[in-house]
């Protein structure tokens, strides 16, 4: 682990990456190295190649907020609590990240917060959690609309960040026998000024939402429903768009809940995922879907005939979209580049790596791709940073799989990121 001081001359050694050349076939894969512990995710990656995300300390118990620089991890500390964490792809070019942390403070309600999804079950509910912002060594936390906790997601280069923030409602909607959630929270940007928190508006007849991500034409995508769980299911009735003060529903592939709008491109192209079902009801049938003005919304499929769920985390300028693909109650997982109409297996793409490539989370303009892979040797959940090679053009099936099982850990992850757990998953 490096220490901060060194951050920015590392900053300006890893400036000069060379662009990738559009429809790469084969890509170079590094794992990034640990907090101490055997998890660790890359969810973000900048046009600098600076990746950010989340690592565990020896133990597993608790993890904090990172960043990987030229192999180098750096830890972001917290906000006084135990854990920490970047989970949005953030697009942010000028050194602002955005996250989640614990401030050790008790929550006073007893609530379990959307953070609690994602940080180690053994300390998710120690404390009350915050957005935060990080800039250049420093953790400053963000405002709520008077409630307890805060969600940061994503940043721009305008000094715009977007996430859901609770107010002082008590809502009748929020299902605080299963998920714990008692107050209602609303979407939210802070900034560009320090300290301002502007909400952003729901479809007609919503209680509750969270603003995901943002780019640098203001324009902010994410979720509106009502309360719920606060990480999806009825909270995300809908997927909307935010211009210009305006509510816009993004529409649906079928199904009546977890419709989730995970990143934004500057043309205004929005990736995420959405149930395709209405008989699925509140149970999570997700497909992968690229959203254009010009098309609406498009169902990407599957990976692999025997999948039944995918999702889309992030997408580049040049439309190409990242993602997982999973079979039934996730019990297998494949990383997936979506370009030119063809969702390829990043595993097949990347002949020198002996891992499993199980979660593709974010993609630069230059191509460059991190997330989530579970190592040969160890079994470990490591980050991964997958860079496109120069070579013949196309895609094409380089490479042997690996005989890797997904953990069983990685998949109790994803249960209870969306609270499924004990519930019947396709």
């Amino acid at each position: 682990m490096c220490k901060l001081p060194t951050l920015l001359v590392a900053v300006l050694a890893a400036a000069g990456l060379p662009l990738a050349a559009q429809g790469q076939s084969h890509y170079s894969v590094s794992e990034l190295p640990s907090l101490g512990g055997t998890f660790s995710s890359g969810n973000s990656i900048d046009d600098l190649g600076l990746v950010s995300g989340v690592s565990n300390f020896a133990g597993d118990n608790n993890g904090h907020a990172s960043l990987w620089i030229n192999g180098s991890a750096f830890d972001l500390g917290t906000l006084g609590g135990l854990n920490s964490d970047i989970q949005w792809p953030v697009k942010n070019n000028i050194g602002v990240l955005a996250g989640i942390a614990q401030t050790g403070k008790p929550d006073p309600l007893g609530a379990s917060w959307s953070c609690a999804a994602f940080f180690p079950a053994a300390t998710a509910t120690s404390s009350t959690c915050l957005g935060f912002v990080w800039t250049w060594g420093h953790m400053q936390a963000l405002p709520t609309l008077g409630g307890n906790n805060g969600f940061a997601a994503g940043a721009n280069d305008l000094g715009q960040v977007t996430g859901w923030a609770e107010n002082a409602v008590h809502d009748p909607t929020c299902d605080t026998a299963d998920s714990g959630q008692v107050l209602q929270f609303r979407p939210v940007v802070w900034g560009p000024a320090p300290g301002q928190v502007r909400e952003l508006p729901l479809v007609s007849g919503d209680t509750s939402g969270a603003a995901t991500a943002i780019n640098d034409r203001g324009q902010a995508v994410g979720i509106s429903g009502i309360c719920d769980q606060a990480v999806g299911r009825f909270t995300a009735r809908h997927a909307v768009l935010w211009q210009h003060g305006a509510v816009t529903d993004l529409g649906n592939l079928g199904g009546v809940a977890w419709h989730t709008p995970m990143a934004i491109n500057l043309q205004g192209h929005v990736v995420g995922f959405s149930n395709v079902s209405a008989s699925d009801g509140g149970a999570l049938h997700e497909h992968a879907f690229l959203w254009t003005p010009a098309s609406g919304m498009r169902d990407l499929g599957t990976l692999y005939p025997g999948d039944v769920h995918s999702q889309a985390t992030g997408i580049n300028a040049r439309d190409q979209v990242v993602g997982l693909s999973c079979t039934a109650h996730f019990a297998s997982c494949h990383a997936f580049l979506w370009q030119d109409g063809t969702m390829m297996d990043l595993n097949q793409m990347s002949g020198g790596y002996s891992g499993l490539l199980a979660q593709a989370l974010d993609i630069n303009d230059e191509g460059v791709i991190t997330g989530l892979a579970v190592d040969a040797d160890t079994g470990n959940q490591v980050a991964f940073v997958a860079r496109p090679q120069s070579g013949a053009q196309g895609y094409r099936l380089s490479r042997v799989m690996p005989a890797l099982a997904m953990p069983e850990q990685m998949r109790a992850q994803l249960l209870r990121r969306w609270k499924l757990e004990g519930s019947v998953v396709p």
